[in-house]
């Protein structure tokens, strides 16, 4: 284990709703509230209405400064370092990827992009790791 401290962010195209109407979140958010966290013993979750996709680094400030490396799922147009990962019988080459660093894949691909089999964890950990959290990792 490294002991890294790691957030996640979902990117959801199609709207996720954690709250419910009539529920007190939903009633402050209709009631003008401009966000709102739920908090139990074992989650936060943050509620903000927004009127367009929000950019990646606007939701990183919301995280703050408390990890070493934040992994986000989706964001293809985004200009921060992706890593693709690919499947074979599931997807094909994604086209316009900005600032593709890496792809993981169970199928080899041409030359000239750093590649990863789908069972190398310890050679993408130590990838991400040198890249990204190291000395000269200051790419984000």
């Amino acid at each position: 284990m490294r002991d890294y401290r790691v957030a996640t962010i979902k990117y959801a195209p199609h709207g996720t709703t954690f709250d419910e109407p009539n529920k007190d979140s939903w009633r402050l958010l209709q009631a003008g509230s401009e966000a709102t966290v739920l908090s139990s013993k074992n989650e936060l979750v943050l509620i903000k209405p927004v009127t367009s996709d929000t950019p990646l680094d606007e939701i990183v400030r919301f995280l703050g400064e408390s990890y070493d490396i934040i992994l986000a799922e989706g964001f293809k147009r985004d200009e921060t370092p992706k890593i693709e990962v690919r499947r074979r019988e599931v997807s094909s080459p994604s086209a316009n990827i900005k600032g593709l660093a890496a792809i993981v894949t169970d199928e080899p691909l041409p030359a000239g992009m750093k590649q990863f089999s789908l069972d190398d964890i310890k050679g993408l950990a130590d990838f991400i790791e040198k890249e990204f959290i190291g000395p000269q990792g200051s790419h984000l």
